[in-house]
Formats: C-alpha cells, structure tokens, sequence
C-alpha cells in the first residue's frame, strides 16, 4: 500500500464505518423503528382498531366522538376517552400523560405534537365509587330541606332565576 490515494481511501471508508458504528449506539431507537420505541401499555388483547390505524386516526375518532357526544348528544364507549384512560394507563404511574413513559405522554413527547386533552380531562381512570365530583358527592352535600342547601340545588335556582327573569316572573316556584 505503497500509494497514498489509495490509502486515504480505505482510510475515508473506515472512518465512515466507525462514525456510523458509533452514531448506531447513540441515536434513539427511532433510527430502526418508524414510532420510537413506545410501548403500548394496554389492559385489553386487542385496541378497538389496529395500531397502525390507531397511530394515524385516533385524534380523528376522538373528536368525531365529542361531536356525537357534545352536538347531538349520543354516547358510545367505543371511541370514547374515558374507555382509552381506562386501557391504557401506565401501571406505574396511575396516568396516561403524567410522564414520558406514560402511554399518550410517550407518542406526543417523540412526535412534538401538544398534549391538549389534558387540560380538561383527568389524565387517570376513575376509582370504581368516584362517580361524582367532590363538590356534589352525596357525603360532601350539606344537610337540609331547603332547595339551595346543595350545589347542584343552588345551580337549578340560579338557572330557574334567570329563566323567569326572561319570562317575566314566570317559571319560579
């Protein structure tokens, strides 16, 4: 090896081996695997649709479902949120967006797509006895006959009120 081009050569292709045996071990799995290596955690056998499906349309199916819920008033548990909390959250954690491991947090943190479900949603299951909100939980309503003793009492007046302001006086009773 006598000739120095050819030795710059063969030096050029060995640098450029060792660089990519070398960028190998430290880009993230990503660089083999299209989604991250993001562990589906899941409850079930099997998600209401396939993965692949799942990865592309599920913001899609969410909000075809609060349409159906919220505009029209049609419930269904299929697509619902509460069904895929429910599912999918983390054993460790209780929650499905409380860190990067968790199931959502985990798909949105490698995409860089914001996470805004979370803002109104509980991020975990609900206990099989928390049905109610804590304020109008039976044990947090306070005693009493009359009508506006409890929130929710308080709430149909107000609107009843406001109603019969509308009406002219009629419509409270």
């Amino acid at each position: 090896m006598s000739n120095p081009a050819k030795r710059r050569s063969i030096l050029g292709w060995l640098a450029a081996v060792l660089a990519a045996v070398l960028l190998a071990g430290v880009l993230p799995a990503s660089a083999h695997d299209e989604h991250g290596d993001h562990k589906v955690i899941a409850k079930g056998d099997k998600c209401v649709e396939d993965t692949a499906y799942m990865r592309r349309n599920h913001m899609k199916l969410l909000m075809h479902q609060r349409d159906e819920t919220m505009h029209k008033g049609i419930r269904t548990t299929k697509y619902s949120l509460k069904n895929c909390i429910e599912c999918h959250a983390n054993p460790k954690t209780g929650s499905v967006a409380s860190s990067k491991e968790d199931f959502c947090m985990g798909c949105h943190s490698y995409a860089a797509v914001k996470l805004d479900c979370f803002e109104c949603h509980s991020t975990k299951p609900k206990a099989a006895g928390d049905t109610l909100h804590p304020i109008v939980a039976p044990s947090a309503q306070p005693e009493g006959k009359d009508k506006q003793s409890s929130l929710s009492g308080k709430m149909r007046w107000q609107m009843q009120a406001n109603l019969a302001s509308l009406n002219g006086g009629e419509g409270v009773k």
